[in-house]
């Protein structure tokens, strides 16, 4: 209960309608970085609830749709890979934050955002680090924000199956860099996070010749 205790004590200091804010992807190579947004009902307790990252696949696909059968609202945004080229992973991160935001069907009174950075959303923000593991809310974003991904990865694979998207969902494992290698990037790969892979590369060129 210490997740909703911890929200609790922001509605009983007057906070209002309380908003969690959480994003999911900001490490891959590739695919974009998504936020969500989630208002949850005062007094629901969702079994289960925590942060994204200590769930399996299972169990956070099962939150999943329970938090979007039983938020008052929700919403689900994204930065795609120009944007974060643009804006850096950062700058696109807060984008896909206050788009969520701003797609809310209800007007948050205060937000409760994971991390230590501002995404200057227009209403009051409280910044939590690690706030995935302490607010309910929060919490519940995060899975909505994961699990929106993991999905997108899962289509874009079949899109582009000579990655591997579906094993590692684009994050930088062996295998992610056995396939670049080989097949070099797609459009949906990250320019900004390829430039250590591709200076290697180019290194490689030049001792073989």
């Amino acid at each position: 209960m210490e997740l909703y205790n911890y929200d609790k004590r922001f509605r009983d200091a007057g906070s209002g309608v309380l908003c969690g804010v959480d994003e999911a992807g900001r490490g891959p190579l590739a695919g974009p970085v998504f936020a969500a947004a989630v208002i949850l009902p005062e007094g629901l307790v969702l079994d289960g609830l925590n942060d994204s990252k200590k769930l399996n696949e299972a169990r956070r696909d099962a939150l999943y749709d329970r938090i979007i059968a039983c938020a008052k609202a929700y919403s689900i945004a994204s930065s795609d890979v120009t944007e974060i080229d643009a804006h850096n992973i950062l700058g696109a991160s807060l984008l896909a934050m206050r788009r969520a935001v701003a797609a809310l069907n209800t007007t948050p009174d205060c937000a409760l955002v994971d991390g230590n950075r501002d995404p200057v959303l227009g209403i009051e923000t409280v910044l939590i680090v690690k706030g995935d593991a302490k607010s309910a809310s929060v919490a519940a974003a995060s899975i909505l924000a994961k699990v929106a991904r993991d999905r997108y990865m899962l289509e874009l694979d079949k899109q582009y199956p000579q990655y591997g998207f579906a094993k590692h969902k684009g994050y930088p494992t062996a295998l992610h860099y056995a396939a670049l290698d080989t097949h070099g990037p797609c459009p949906e790969h990250r320019p900004l996070f390829l430039r250590k892979w591709q200076a290697e590369r180019e290194v490689q060129s030049i001792v073989k010749t």
